[in-house]
């Protein structure tokens, strides 16, 4: 039997990342879990209208999203705990740009999404920005046969309903292929 919990979003878990924007002149990053793919090149995130970060995405136009690893679980978590507004977050990493020079990246993480500001949608408590992937950078470390290597990667995934985070498991089972093996009540 179900239980009705009310309207709580349990979408969950979700990647924990790192975004980057830069907010007056100098790199700041927040931890965050509540991203999205808006279509397969864009990426969206719900930010709390209070956060510092979203003053560089609205000035800047640009944002990235960098996947960090289980290592990193601590500085990660610091970064969700503190505000770019009282703490220079910068020095914690080692920061890159790309092509658009306006969103700093993490050469710790194992994957950086640099990201064209394309819309942002308006909530009461907060905005949602929609932003185009322009370019991806890859430790190559993280790799197989030029192609990512997701058991290389390690990434730390989050849950709003116990506020922890985790580790993902082993692979279950191969996409378009084990749907294959299913018998459809009409064909047994």
């Amino acid at each position: 039997m179900k239980k009705d919990i009310g309207g709580r979003n349990c979408l969950y878990p979700l990647p924990t990342v790192l975004v980057g924007a830069q907010v007056n002149g100098r790199p700041n990053y927040i931890t965050m879990a509540h991203v999205g793919i808006a279509d397969p090149d864009s990426i969206s995130l719900g930010m709390n209208k209070k956060h510092y970060t979203n003053i560089g995405i609205k000035e800047n136009r640009s944002f990235s999203v960098n996947i960090p690893q289980e290592s990193m679980v601590k500085v990660v978590d610091y970064c969700g705990i503190v505000s770019g507004k009282n703490e220079d977050k910068s020095a914690l990493f080692k920061t890159f740009y790309g092509k658009l020079a306006t969103a700093p990246m993490i050469e710790e993480c194992p994957i950086c999404m640099e990201c064209e500001l394309v819309t942002t949608v308006d909530f009461p408590n907060h905005d949602l920005f929609i932003g185009k992937v322009v370019a991806t950078y890859i430790d190559e470390e993280a790799m197989t046969n030029g192609a990512l290597d997701f058991s290389k990667i390690h990434p730390i995934l989050f849950t709003m309903t116990d506020r922890s985070y985790y580790r993902v498991g082993e692979r279950l089972a191969k996409g378009w292929t084990i749907g294959k093996e299913f018998k459809s009540p009409k064909d047994r």
